[in-house]
């Protein structure tokens, strides 16, 4: 049956089940728009377009199949640029639909015209114009096999205005599934007899590709094989933290513990991860391009093994098929020479990892982290975009369960509140903590007019401390005494969330945090989203440093009366 190509493009998401859409809309893509009006597929209507693609990418990242994202040509496509290089990095499956000008007018520059495969090729795995409304089945398939298989990444789709109504009678095609590569016989038996004769080894799990029984199948090799499990950085939610196998992460601020159980592991296991800047600090934990220490690296790219590190047994497999592999291969022969000292990566995890007796001022994060681990349920989601308030998060909450956290390894500011707002439309019933910064809030506050909207009851926690934290922690580092850029003069938080009509309040005392967080979570118990702007010294720089000359800057671009003292009434 003839119908418009932007009918067949939403019957193609359909048909791939695809149950949210991510957009700001825009005059070059009415038809699919329309069409969107009569489908299945929940269309969430997004304050900006980065906002909107970092939710698409969040979806991908809690589904593992592409979050859709449609915005319009030219500055829309831009916008949009900021969540597909967080996908880009973070190997999250998302596609990216761009509105276009008409075809006869492609190369001339027109109104709002971009070359979208030229701007969007180094960020995405493939970027491409759908030529005719015929080719739309094609496309469309070939672009959640591109996103979803080897290393997943973002494809962006331009969508001509003119091909979208062109008629077609072409059909929607088939639900595209990833393939699952998994290693072969001999690669096993070689993994089992490089652990028989290590003395010293640890596993890093990271990267994508994984899946509730591939995290299971993790925890049962880890406790065969009494085999320390590290996870890569913003990956914590792949190993129950309070196992006592779990080893900690390689991150930001890296526990000495750890880095010294890297370095002198004689055998290193990195599954499913790339192991790039951040988590090898610096290419520095092993050796580029040929580390000290025997390693296995288990990709399912191929083109990511031997790019970095040229391991001594490269497997192109993802981290299910793998672990399946080895769960139905025999044991260790015998108790593993290590076992008796399997535990003491953890119990030094547990000593890093323990909150601070006390940081300056009358509202600490120490205080926040205390209160919120004792009260929020083990299933509950956590998001953050960038800053130090995230080291707080990474150092001393407890992920116990998987997809509990969605976090950007791009380290992209922003990105808190939209993957929040896309976990709590993905999981009603679960708590949604967005961790944010003042500076990181601001990039992407104007999403919470799109919770209110949309009914995303998340749980916003803004870390304000009136300064670009990181920055000016780097800034006193390198040029002692001398900040330049890095203070912040903010609004009132708590009022600019009640003027969109959710629960927002400011809290500056510790005593004040449970009876605040209390409130808080009654709202988003009624379906509203809620908003609480902690006050925190700027000294209290991270966990462990404290920063004097940020506390006189931050004091200044803060003047008296900017917020009021009276705990503001929720509408």
């Amino acid at each position: 049956m003839a119908r418009s190509g932007g009918r067949l493009l939403i019957e193609a998401l359909e048909e791939q089940g695809v149950e949210r859409a991510f957009c700001v809309p825009g005059e070059s893509y009415l038809e699919a728009l329309d069409a969107l009006k009569d489908s299945k597929i929940r269309l969430i209507v997004a304050r900006q377009e980065g906002g909107a693609a970092m939710m698409a990418e969040a979806e991908g990242k809690m589904s593992g199949r592409p979050g859709i994202c449609f915005v319009t040509r030219g500055p829309g496509a831009t916008n949009a640029s900021a969540g597909v290089h967080v996908a880009r990095q973070d190997s999250t499956p998302m596609i990216l639909f761009v509105g276009q000008v008409e075809r006869a007018h492609l190369g001339r520059e027109a109104f709002q015209e971009a070359d979208m495969a030229a701007f969007f090729g180094p960020l995405a795995k493939w970027a491409a114009t759908i030529p005719s409304a015929d080719r739309i089945p094609e496309y469309v398939s070939r672009a959640f096999h591109v996103a979803m298989s080897g290393r997943p990444g973002p494809v962006v789709l331009a969508l001509p205005e003119d091909m979208l109504v062109d008629p077609t009678e072409a059909a929607a095609p088939r639900r595209v599934e990833a393939p699952e590569q998994t290693p072969s016989v001999a690669q096993i038996e070689w993994v089992r007899r490089l652990l028989s004769i290590s003395r010293r080894p640890t596993l890093i799990a990271g990267g994508s590709r994984w899946t509730p029984e591939a995290v299971r199948a993790l925890r049962a090799i880890s406790e065969r094989w009494m085999l320390p499990v590290a996870c890569s950085f913003r990956r914590q939610g792949l190993f129950d933290n309070q196992h006592p196998l779990y080893a900690g992460h390689l991150g930001l601020g890296l526990d000495g513990a750890l880095r010294r159980r890297v370095e002198a592991s004689d055998l290193v296991i990195l599954l499913g991860g790339r192991f790039s800047e951040i988590p090898s600090q610096g290419y520095e934990l092993l050796k580029v391009p040929s580390p000290d220490q025997r390693l296995i690296h288990i990709h399912p790219d191929p083109d990511e093994l031997g790019r970095v590190y040229a391991p001594n047994l490269p497997i192109c497999a993802t981290p299910g098929g793998f672990l399946g592999a080895l769960h139905d291969a025999e044991g260790p022969p015998s108790t593993p020479v290590w076992a008796a000292e399997a535990a003491q990566p953890h119990a030094a995890y547990e000593i890093w990892s323990a909150l601070p007796e006390t940081t300056p001022g009358p509202l600490t994060m120490e205080a926040l982290m205390a209160h919120l681990r004792e009260t929020a349920p083990n299933d509950a989601i956590t998001t953050n975009g960038a800053g130090n308030y995230a080291a707080w998060l990474h150092r001393h909450w407890r992920w116990r369960r998987y997809g509990t956290q969605v976090a950007p390894t791009s380290g992209s500011m922003g990105y808190g509140l939209p993957a929040a707002i896309a976990a709590k439309l993905r999981h009603p019933k679960r708590e949604a903590l967005c961790f944010a910064g003042d500076g990181c809030w601001q990039m992407t506050m104007q999403e919470l007019g799109t919770a209110a909207q949309e009914g995303a009851a998340v749980l916003a926690l803004i870390c304000d401390n009136g300064q670009y934290g990181t920055i000016r922690m780097h800034q006193e580092r390198a040029h002692p005494g001398r900040q330049s850029g890095t203070a912040l003069r903010n609004p009132d938080f708590a009022a600019i969330a009640q003027a969109y009509g959710v629960f927002g309040r400011r809290v500056e005392r510790n005593e004040d945090l449970p009876e605040a967080l209390a409130a808080a979570r009654a709202a988003t118990a009624e379906g509203r989203p809620a908003v609480l702007h902690l006050i925190l010294d700027p000294e209290a720089i991270s966990p462990g440093r404290r920063l004097e000359p940020a506390a006189e800057a931050a004091a200044e671009a803060r003047p008296e009366g900017s917020a009021p003292d009276a705990e503001p009434e929720s509408l």
